[in-house]
Formats: structure tokens, C-alpha cells, sequence
């Protein structure tokens, strides 16, 4: 139980680490004017976008393992971290639709809604934390 923990730990971690980065390269693109660099933005959007996907899938299918072998499906704050946790991978798909946008080149939104839409998986992340840690129901 304690490598899928752990296994758990490191792929959400991961997961997070694409959803930190992903919008700070939006905020770029948001600000980009030359057309190689949006290009190679847009590159890199891509494959953090696709690899994020696959790290996102891996962390919930050892979380799913890791509360089936402690049954903890009774446990209300495991309710609540799910709820987190399908917002987080509804803001992973948010992004998801944004990357389209640039690449169509319809994007409206300006880099300053970007850094504040950089915000929301840390905001996300300290709740999931703070369920899992702190369990208080």
C-alpha cells in the first residue's frame, strides 16, 4: 500500500507541475508578438498539455486503488477531496480548450487573466491538502 501511495504522490505532483507551468506559457503566448516564438510556444503548450494528460490519468487510477484498499469510500473528506479532484482535471480541460484557442488564433483573454487563472489549481491544490492531511469530516 505504501508504493501506491507513493506512486500516487509522485504523479499528482507531476500533474500539478503541468497545470503550474501550462498557463504561465498562456500568459507568454497572451503577450507574444513575434510569430516563431508563438510557434514554439504553442510547441511547448502542446506536449505540456498532452504529457500533463497522462500523468493526470496515472495519479487517478493509483488514488482510486490507494481508497479502494483502505476503504475509505465512507470517509466524508474523501467526498470532498473527489469533488477537488474533479475540478482540478475540469481546469485541466479548461486548458485544454485554451490551448485550441491560441493555436486557432482567436484567444481574447489578456495575460492578466491568464496570471490570475494560474491560480486556480493552487487554490484547488491547498483545499486537497489540507482534506487529506487534516481530514476535518
Amino acid at each position: 500500500m505504501l508504493w501506491i501511495k507513493a506512486l500516487h504522490i509522485i504523479f499528482v505532483i507531476s500533474w500539478m507541475a503541468g497545470l503550474f507551468y501550462l498557463p504561465r506559457i498562456f500568459v507568454n503566448l497572451a503577450m507574444e508578438t513575434d510569430a516563431a516564438a508563438t510557434q514554439r510556444l504553442l510547441l511547448m503548450a502542446r506536449k505540456l498539455y498532452r504529457f500533463s494528460m497522462w500523468l493526470s490519468l496515472i495519479a487517478i487510477v493509483f488514488g482510486i486503488i490507494l481508497a479502494s484498499m483502505q476503504y475509505a469510500w465512507q470517509m466524508h473528506w474523501l467526498h470532498a477531496k473527489l469533488l477537488f479532484v474533479v475540478l482540478m482535471s475540469g481546469y485541466h480541460h479548461a486548458c485544454g480548450s485554451i490551448l485550441k484557442k491560441f493555436e486557432a488564433g482567436v484567444n481574447q483573454r489578456s495575460h492578466k487573466w491568464f496570471r490570475w487563472f494560474n491560480e486556480v489549481p493552487v487554490i484547488l491544490l491547498m483545499a486537497i491538502v489540507v482534506l487529506v492531511v487534516v481530514k476535518p469530516f
